[in-house]
């Protein structure tokens, strides 16, 4: 059994995908994952699952789905793949509240990545590493001078950001417990 963080994306935000967490939390319950807890009200769980945790993501999908009325990618990550990721930030943090993780359903394409590149972006930022997109926003997430929106259709796979902040929260509620 697996550890992991289970992030759904565009939930609670501006009142079209409501999911109160205690929702959230029991889905994943009744589907079998244990040790369930969240982090603020925007998508982010910790739990250990039951099994495979792709096919563990695909069902909380359709749960959600069902019990909802709308439907939102589940993407999850072991705790090293968390902790790899927020390490592997490759721009400096000014304010943690301006960087973010974005995790990727899969890895983009050599061909989405250069798509995406020749988008404008500013004077922010972002690198694709693997199955994160690491962002780095001049003025911040609420006044982006890139479309975040842009980019990921240009890369063509959906993702859930998380500023580092929240990463790294994630990372300590999933740490591994010694007994």
């Amino acid at each position: 059994m697996e550890r992991r963080v289970v992030l759904v994306g565009a939930v609670n935000v501006g009142g079209t995908a409501k999911l109160p967490m205690a929702l959230w939390r029991e889905l994943a319950t009744s589907l079998g994952a244990s040790d369930v807890a969240t982090y603020i009200a925007s998508g982010n769980m910790v739990c250990t699952l039951p099994g495979d945790p792709h096919a563990f993501d695909c069902v909380l999908e359709q749960a959600v789905q069902e019990r909802c009325g709308f439907f939102r990618e589940v993407i999850s990550r072991s705790h090293e793949q968390v902790t790899a990721a927020l390490d592997g930030h490759p721009f400096d943090v000014v304010d943690p509240a301006h960087s973010y993780v974005c995790f990727l359903a899969d890895e983009p394409t050599p061909e989405g990545v250069a798509a995406a590149r020749r988008l404008p972006t500013g004077e922010d930022r972002w690198e694709v590493v693997g199955r994160e997109m690491h962002v780095r926003y001049a003025g911040g997430a609420g006044r982006p001078q890139m479309s975040d929106a842009a980019v990921g259709r240009a890369l063509g796979v959906s993702s859930t950001a998380r500023n580092l902040r929240t990463v790294r929260r994630l990372v300590e509620m999933s740490a591994p417990t010694t007994a």
